[in-house]
């Protein structure tokens, strides 16, 4: 069964800090997957972390109050040859 829960993203070239809230599924490793809100057009906003990264999230208040936020990208866990 997949989890997913309320995250916020921040987005660029907005000249203030704007957070975006939409979707994450949770994983296994405790990173989250970003989903795309039903309204997502990377022409218009542009997401630090675009939906399907693999990021790390923490907890933040904003102005809504105490958050969950996409914070870095999450580490691969690709080995290289």
């Amino acid at each position: 069964m997949t989890t997913t829960e309320e995250i916020f993203v921040p987005l660029l070239d907005e000249g203030i800090n704007v957070w975006r809230p939409t979707q994450a599924e949770r994983l296994a490793d405790g990173s989250y997957r970003v989903l795309p809100t039903p309204d997502y057009d990377p022409t218009d906003e542009v997401w630090e972390f675009p939906p399907d990264s693999r990021v790390i999230c923490e907890m933040k208040r904003l102005s809504d109050g105490v958050v969950l936020t996409a914070v870095r990208f999450a580490e691969s866990h690709r080995r290289t040859a």
